[in-house]
């Protein structure tokens, strides 16, 4: 784990505009100064990421998101007090400079939107390179664009080498798929992308939330939008009554139902939503670096504890 001596560099570094990896308890964020513009270039570029999809800005604490807000709603208030730090980003409409009036955030971060994604990281290292950077940070996933997202410092190793220019290991990812994305920007709020926080959990504190309809061209108001996205680079199918494809040599991760073949390899997936999720990134990555022909997904149930899952497998197939 490293200590604050190497804390401390990284965060030298991204004053300086350069880009460190870090460990968030979802998944290893790609960090750039969020106030720098041309930082935040390089990770669009290291990414191979359009410029339709803004990045979430990592905080601090409440004080610094607020500075990056316009307004504060009484749901902000509320849900921030009860989720973070933790898995939640709210999508919130963006400051802009007093004495400038340009935005406080600069266009590359939110796609040119006027609104910006904020959120507090649950994960200790995190907390900790933010405040010895004193900026927030910009920070997609660690990983190329569509992807699977890191869930290990050695994921983003593989996937991005020496273009990152710091790499801090603080050991495996918990909830293991991204924050929940809420925009409170217009005028009822709106779920914009599954995740870490339940949709129930929100709507027992803020009421009923509307779905997003699926995006076509253009900036999306969230990231993991695109139809293709967290996509091992090993075919994935998803599957019911076991039907896993007839040729080939593949791995099933079995939800409930056994495969209808013998000959191929079975993890066995966790029965639980939340523990299902930590491990789904971690077998996809095993999976790939197998070898394997094909993977097949025995679908988890349609009902809404398994909502991010589902999304990701979905996207992950698409």
């Amino acid at each position: 784990m490293p200590n604050q001596a190497e804390i401390e560099h990284a965060a030298r570094l991204l004053r300086a505009g350069r880009l460190v990896a870090f460990p968030t308890e979802t998944v290893y964020g790609l960090g750039a100064n969020a106030l720098d513009g041309d930082a935040v270039a390089r990770i669009f570029a290291v990414k191979g990421r359009p410029s339709t999809s803004p990045l979430i800005v990592h905080v601090g604490s409440i004080e610094m998101a607020k500075s990056l807000a316009a307004d504060w709603p009484e749901s902000a208030e509320r849900l921030v007090r009860r989720f973070w730090p933790g898995p939640l980003t709210l999508v919130l409409r963006a400051a802009q400079n007093s004495t400038t009036g340009k935005a406080v955030v600069p266009p590359i971060v939110t796609a040119d939107l006027p609104t910006v994604g904020l959120r507090m990281p649950r994960h200790a290292m995190a907390l900790a390179l933010i405040r010895a950077a004193g900026v927030p940070l910009a920070a997609p996933s660690a990983n190329r664009f569509t992807e699977v997202s890191p869930t290990t410092a050695e994921h983003v190793r593989r996937s991005l080498g020496e273009e990152v220019d710091c790499i801090l290991d603080g050991g495996p990812c918990q909830v293991g798929i991204e924050s929940t994305v809420v925009s409170l920007a217009g005028a009822e709020p709106v779920l914009l992308r599954p995740g870490g926080v339940a949709r129930a959990e929100i709507e027992a504190l803020i009421g009923p939330i509307g779905f997003v309809q699926e995006v076509g061209g253009g900036a999306h108001p969230s990231p993991g939008m695109h139809p293709r996205h967290y996509s091992p680079r090993t075919p994935l199918f998803l599957v019911k009554g076991g039907a896993v494809p007839e040729i080939g040599r593949g791995i099933y991760l079995q939800h409930t139902l056994a495969p209808s073949r013998s000959d191929v390899s079975v993890v066995r997936m966790p029965g639980s939503a939340a523990d299902y999720a930590s491990a789904l990134y971690q077998q996809l990555h095993q999976a790939d670096d197998a070898g394997y022909d094909w993977i097949a997904v025995d679908l988890p149930p349609e009902t809404p504890e398994w909502e991010a899952v589902l999304d990701r497998l979905r996207r992950a197939c698409s």
